[in-house]
Formats: C-alpha cells, structure tokens, sequence
C-alpha cells in the first residue's frame, strides 16, 4: 500500500488537515489498495488551536511514508518548527513525494525542497515566500503546481485541488472525479488564483497622473490610445510612460487594460449584461476580444466567471 503520512504540529491549522484527511484517510472502495494513510507528529497537539489530536506516529516516520503532505503553518512568518522541518527534508531524502497545502510551502522552502523550483502558496503570502526564498521560482497565480516529486498549491480550497490532483496521478482520472462527486466538489477547477485575488487599489492623490486617470476611467468605454492619454495629460508618450510605470508600474494601456478587465469582473458579478454588452461598456468592443483578454488575465472565460461569483 502507497503510505500517505500527514505532518502535524501544534497549531496547525484545520481545514486543509481535514481536507487531506477525508481524501487520503477515508477508503471508499474507489481503488484497491486505497492508502495507508497516517497522521504524524507530537501526540496531544492542538490542531485548529482548540483540537487536541491524538497521534500514533511521531515526525520520524514521515522519512517510511511514500507521500508526505504538509499542511499549513501555525504561523508562517515566524521560522518553521527545526523538527517539522528535518522530518520532512529526510523524507524527501529517503524517496518520499512531498507535498504543501497553503503555507505548508514555507516549510518546504526552509527544508530546501523549492530551492531552483517553482512552487507557489496563498496569494497573500507569495511576495514573502519570494522575499524570504528568492531562489524558489514563486508563482502566485496558479491553484497549484506539481513538480513531480514535490507538489505545492495555493490557499484553502487550492489545497482539496492538489489533493484531488494526487489521486489522479495514482489511480487515474475516473477515480479521482468518482472522489469529487463524492465530496461534491469539482474534480478540476478552471483558472488559477488570479480570478480570487482583489483588484489592487488605486495609488493615492498628489501625483503627476492623478487628474489624468479618473479622465481615463470616465472614458473607458472609448478606443483609447496612449497618445490620446498623453495630449490630455500635456505629456510626450515617453514622458508619460516613465510616470505610469514610476505610479502604476506598468505602461499606460496594459493599465488600461487592467481597467477594463477589472470592470469587466465587476459587470460579470453585479449585472446581467451579456458578454457582448460588457465588453462594449468596458471598451473591449467585441465580446471575443473581451473574452481572450479576460482569459489572459484570469485564467477563466467571462462566462465561467460569472457562475463561479454571482450572488
């Protein structure tokens, strides 16, 4: 039997435990052998920070397990627990698949799995994995990412994904969707972490481009050129594209492109304009440029976006 070890420390975080739990520790009868699944680490360990976990194996057997999964960390900016951290590069050493889910990445990093990789965790804690690891290859727009023998996925529900990817890699597609609609959720989501990261706010008064860019944004709906940007800011086009990339940090139409997509995602969530209505309201013009610009940025089509964020 393939043995699947969960690393466990005081204050890990439930929800991708219990999501790696339900994939790994629950033999449904999909596949024979299933898994033998195992929970390691200190026995008496508060999971969720009020769970007490009663646990068998201790960190030393990860290095037996021919998959190891990580889960999130209590807390990832502090440094990672040395023992978790051994545990799992011995594993590694020994042969094991590793895998993170969330934060677990951080762990990995410390442990010099990622180290020439790319790998990638929650949107919102990607600039400081990069910052604290700059030779893992970061990637923050993607659900998760399979390295062959180590396997990292984004945040929360990203961490079922990756899961769920594992079992498919082992026992096949059929299997892994049986699983799915089992626990009702997809067996494969479209897109990556783009389409579940905020619109970043726009910089504050008191700069050279802020009258120019509300002027810009009253007037998405029109075929601007970053000429006609520049003769209303009274700039030349190279002056004007050193103060966007100096403000923005970008040049003045993928800005405004980014404008136009952000909008799109507003329309898509808030009203029942079709495509082809939002692209023309968004400046897009045609509903098919609209959707290969949405898709590039995104990931997803407009269509699939609206299903997934419409109330």
């Amino acid at each position: 039997m393939h043995a699947v070890a969960l690393a466990v420390t005081d204050g890990t975080p439930l929800f991708e435990l219990a999501a790696a739990c339900e994939v790994f520790g629950v033999d449904r009868g999909l596949a024979q052998p299933w898994y033998d699944f195992r929970v390691c680490g200190e026995d008496g360990a508060a999971v969720g920070g009020w769970l007490t976990a009663g646990i068998r194996h201790g960190l030393d057997a990860l290095a037996t397990a021919d998959t190891v999964i990580v889960p999130s960390c209590r807390d990832h900016e502090a440094p990672q627990p040395p023992a978790l951290v051994a545990a799992v590069r011995a594993a590694h050493a020994a042969g094991a698949r590793v895998a993170s889910l969330c934060t677990g990445a951080f762990v990995l990093a410390e442990a010099g799995l990622l180290d020439g990789r790319r790998a990638t965790t929650h949107w919102a804690h990607t600039a400081l994995l990069a910052e604290r690891h700059p030779s893992v290859q970061v990637d923050p727009g993607v659900l998760y990412i399979d390295d062959g023998d180590v396997l990292t996925s984004a945040g929360k529900a990203a961490g079922m994904d990756l899961c769920l990817h594992l079992i498919r890699r082992d026992h096949g597609t059929a299997v892994a969707n049986a699983l799915a609609r089992t626990l009702v959720v997809p067996p494969h989501r479209p897109g990556g972490q783009a389409q579940f990261i905020p619109a970043a706010v726009g910089p504050g008064p008191g700069h050279a481009l802020a009258a120019l860019l509300p002027w810009a944004l009253a007037r998405i709906e029109r075929p601007l050129t970053a000429r006609d940007l520049a003769r209303q800011a009274g700039m030349s086009t190279r002056n004007l594209a050193r103060h966007f990339n100096a403000v923005t940090g970008m040049a003045p139409l993928r800005w405004l492109l980014t404008q136009r997509v952000g909008l799109a995602q507003e329309l898509l969530e808030t009203s029942d304009l079709s495509v082809e209505q939002i692209a023309a309201r968004t400046g897009m013009g045609t509903a098919t440029t609209l959707r290969r610009h949405f898709n590039q940025q995104l990931g997803v089509p407009p269509e699939t976006y609206r299903r997934t964020f419409r109330g």
